[in-house]
């Protein structure tokens, strides 16, 4: 029995260790990204997901959107949202800076103030985070 306690204690405290959070500018938690790419707010209710083939999906597992090897975002009708350039520049379909993500996790509108923080979290994963589910 307190193996199996122990067990489940361990594999908690990793799923909790790999989690990253997403800040606002204040570095107050407004939600995570689990490694498996489960997006949570401050609650640790789902909202959404990222697949491992770049599909964002809404908390019942509705397809939202695409996430393309090249940067570009798309609705779930695979008309393009918005890019996200290898530098961390955010754009949207018209090709107008909406926002930068740096590379220490740091998220900014277009005239460069921070909206938040997404430490450890690939720029596009982050660039959904804040301007597809809002977490600013």
């Amino acid at each position: 029995m307190k193996n199996a306690i122990l067990l489940i204690t361990l594999l908690f405290t990793f799923s909790i260790a790999y989690t990253q959070t997403i800040q606002s500018s204040n570095y107050g938690t407004t939600g995570y990204i689990k490694p498996d790419g489960t997006i949570q707010n401050s609650s640790y209710a789902t909202v959404g997901h990222i697949k491992s083939d770049g599909t964002i999906q809404n908390s019942s597992y509705a397809t939202i959107g695409h996430i393309k090897s090249d940067g570009t975002i798309q609705n779930s009708s695979y008309a393009t949202v918005g890019h996200v350039k290898s530098d961390g520049t955010v754009q949207n379909s018209s090709y107008a800076t909406i926002g930068h993500i740096k590379s220490d996790g740091t998220v900014q509108n277009s005239s460069y103030a921070t909206i938040g923080y997404a430490k450890g979290i690939n720029k596009e994963w982050a660039a959904v985070a804040f301007f597809f589910f809002k977490f600013n």
